[in-house]
Parts: C-alpha cells; sequence; structure tokens
C-alpha cells in the first residue's frame, strides 16, 4: 500500500472552530486542496454558512473560512491506504494537536467530519491536549460515500455546531 502524507492545516491563529476530516482522498491529495472532490458536500455547505462556494477559486473559499473563524485540518498527517475510502486506512499517526492547540487559543471546538475522524482522534491524541472548554463535536461526514443522511440534515447538524462555536458569515468577501 502506499504511503500518504497528509495536507498542511489552513490555519487562522484567532480560529474558534477546527474542522477535522480523517485524511484527504486521492482527488485532495493530487490537487493539494482540501474536499477537492466534486461531489464532497463540504464546500456547499459551506457556501451555505459562510460564503465559500465552491464556484470561488480555492485561496479565495479559503480566505472566506479565515474570515469566519475556521480552519481546516485531518487527524492523520501519514498512512497507507489504497484509494480514498476511510475504511481503507492503514498504520495511521495523528498530526501534532498539541502543538497546534497551543497556538490557537480561540478555539472553542473542533468538528469532526465523520465518525472515523473522531474515533482516530479519541484513539491517538490523548485527552489531556485537548484544552479546556474546547468542545469535541462529531457531524456527519460531508463524503460523497455517506448516503445515510441527507443534504438537509447534514446541514442542519453543521449549522448548530458552526454557530455554536462563534463562527459567522464574514461581513465582507475576502478580496
Amino acid at each position: 500500500m502506499p504511503l500518504l502524507e497528509g495536507l498542511p492545516p489552513i490555519e487562522n491563529p484567532s480560529a474558534r472552530a477546527l474542522v477535522l476530516g480523517s485524511m484527504p482522498g486521492g482527488a485532495s491529495l493530487r490537487r493539494g486542496q482540501y474536499y477537492a472532490h466534486a461531489q464532497n458536500l463540504f464546500w456547499p455547505l459551506m457556501d451555505r454558512f459562510v460564503g465559500a462556494s465552491p464556484s470561488l477559486p480555492y485561496e479565495r473559499r479559503i480566505a472566506v473560512l479565515r474570515g469566519a473563524g475556521i480552519a481546516l485540518w485531518d487527524v492523520i498527517g501519514r498512512c497507507e491506504r489504497e484509494g480514498s475510502l476511510d475504511s481503507a486506512i492503514r498504520g495511521a499517526v495523528a498530526n501534532d494537536f498539541a502543538h497546534f492547540f497551543a497556538a490557537h487559543g480561540s478555539l472553542r471546538a473542533v468538528l469532526f467530519n465523520g465518525a472515523t475522524a473522531e474515533d482516530t482522534f479519541l484513539r491517538q491524541v490523548p485527552a489531556t491536549a485537548v484544552p479546556a472548554g474546547v468542545a469535541l463535536v462529531r457531524l456527519p461526514s460531508t463524503s460523497p460515500a455517506n448516503r445515510s443522511v441527507g443534504f438537509e440534515e447534514k446541514a442542519a447538524a453543521w449549522e448548530r455546531a458552526l454557530r455554536e462555536a462563534g463562527v459567522e458569515r464574514p461581513a465582507a468577501p475576502p478580496v
């Protein structure tokens, strides 16, 4: 199986929410962009809540997320995997969350994009690494493989979690 390296975090020192996937899929790794698969619902959801439309260039979408107080990363920094399914991940090694949390004191919530992200985080990241007062919230996966939850149900869960974390639509689109 090929050894895969994840993407660097999309950071904002004043981020209030950290969205964590498990490990980027093949399309994302090839393009060097989070949630690059055309059928992934992450960007349509982010468009709905903060204006990060899938039609915007990737760098503009990232700027919108930063402006809204959202950081992006993945739980797994490297692993072996054939294809893009979470079920094919082997030998997962978590990213350095102690360092990330120390550099992002405004975080109010870690939002897991699906069960694998949450399960891997809870297994591999010591509970003591999570700052007091930071909520850990599992959300329905935006992956096209997750068809058990419809778009509107996903949207309601994501909206509730983002609002509770203090995420707001930026007043003006970033340039």
